[in-house]
């Protein structure tokens, strides 16, 4: 197998195997990084004279016609190269001779690989971004639409107090917000840039570090060399963690709609095409989206942990368990972006139940908004509790829906979704 490292003595193949594990597959997402890596590190190299500008010309159009082939969808992994490094500098060492070798001078595979990752990762998490964004105008579409449509909300799974269809899609739509901010810590803590940092102790050659922070876009450069090498796992698992704080706000809400859409709640419904039946009850028509999403939720929230345990117990540097954090997370952004995009999917063609509270059965939800209008009358807060609730237990308990009269902050009568609309342009600015 044709290595980087390799220096006249081939490994076992049953080793290889095992070390190379699936990092090919997954290396394929980072070969337009890779290449941008590469780039602006010639770039730098040629600054400092490191190559000629003629050859910097040749290895920059030669890199241009590889980025070529990645959009392409050409692009492969030869079955006896090790990784996306390899493949790219083996593709310029066949074109271009000897410049096609000095384009690794002053890194290693362990800056190279962290600068990939961490612009992958910037470029997945402005992807997620827009979709929190897109799934959070259609829940604020919906709370909009139907805030007139009262539901009851529950507790401890009972029913309890008036609540609204408005009052549901915009506690979502909110969630989503801190959401977005979990998301750009994330981005921020991945937008630094470790090429340069070599196997982790820096290089002896007169490197520009700024430039290629500037080349490559990041906000800054990881300054100390063995701290750059740190980053590796932990931008790994504060990804993670943003990402479980979204799959947390579907994973709740899948919940619901399953919830919602049983006849014994029948306060939701979707077209027939959007549930499956069942194999022995004609009548079933079940939520197979929302809990297949919910699953699909827990299995990323658990990413989190699985990075951390993967990540403890190593000393500082690089160690070849880092490897395996691509199979854990990288298809977790997968999973990510299918939910996102399939919630919103689903909630363009939701239809709500307008005539919930025609339900006798919802009657005792307005319990609370009757000793609230005795205290408002004068009476006592415990002695109208008292009243009202004995009126429950005696059977005589009737309230005058037309009554609500909810008017604070975030209530039914005041959803503020204008201003969680402007929280979220705040919040989406990075």
């Amino acid at each position: 197998m044709a290595t980087l490292w390799n220096k006249g003595t081939a490994a076992d193949e049953r080793v290889e195997e095992f070390t190379v594990g699936n990092d090919r597959v997954l290396d394929l997402r980072l070969a337009r990084y890779d290449i941008m890596g590469s780039k602006a590190h010639i770039r730098m190299l040629e600054s400092i004279g490191l190559l000629g500008s003629d050859e910097l010309a040749v290895l920059t159009e030669a890199l241009d016609g590889i980025a070529a082939s990645v959009e392409d969808g050409s692009f492969v992994l030869e079955p006896d190269v090790e990784d996306i490094h390899s493949q790219v500098e083996l593709l310029l060492t066949r074109k271009l001779g000897e410049v096609g070798k000095k384009i690794h001078s002053g890194r290693s595979r362990n800056d190279q690989v962290l600068v990939d990752i961490k612009l992958f990762l910037r470029d997945e998490l402005l992807k997620v971004r827009g979709e929190v964004r897109a799934l959070f105008d259609v829940l604020q579409g919906l709370s909009e639409k139907h805030k007139d449509v009262l539901l009851p909300g529950y507790t401890h799974a009972q029913i309890a107090m008036p609540s609204s269809f408005g009052l549901w899609f915009g506690a979502y739509a909110e969630a989503l917000v801190s959401d977005v901010c979990m998301l750009h810590g994330a981005y921020k803590v991945v937008n630094s840039n470790p090429l340069g940092s070599a196997a982790g102790y820096g290089s002896s050659f007169p490197l520009d570090r700024e430039m290629t922070t500037e080349l490559l876009g990041f906000a800054v450069p990881d300054y100390n060399s063995v701290a750059a090498q740190l980053s590796r796992g932990k931008a790994e698992r504060c990804v993670a963690s943003a990402l479980g704080s979204v799959a947390l706000t579907l994973n709740k809400f899948a919940s619901d709609c399953c919830m919602y859409m049983s006849p014994n709640y029948g306060f939701i419904k979707f077209p027939d095409a959007f549930t499956t039946g069942s194999s022995i009850m004609p009548h079933k028509k079940n939520p197979d989206v929302w809990e297949v999403m919910r699953g699909k939720c827990n299995r990323i929230m658990a990413v989190e942990n699985e990075i951390s345990i993967m990540c403890s117990n190593m000393p500082h540097g690089y160690h070849r368990d880092y490897q395996l954090l691509k199979d854990v997370l990288f298809p977790a952004l997968e999973t990510m972006h299918e939910c996102l995009q399939m919630a919103a999917f689903m909630l363009e063609h939701i239809e709500v139940n307008e005539h919930i509270l025609d339900n006798p059965l919802y009657e005792y939800m307005f319990t609370v908004e009757e000793v609230n209008s005795r205290v408002l009358a004068g009476v006592p807060f415990r002695d109208a509790y008292k009243q009202v609730g004995m009126e429950v237990n005696e059977g005589r308990f009737h309230y005058n829906k037309g009554k609500l009269n909810h008017t604070h902050i975030g209530s039914i009568g005041n959803l503020c979704n204008d201003k969680i609309a402007r929280r979220m342009e705040q919040e989406l600015d990075w």
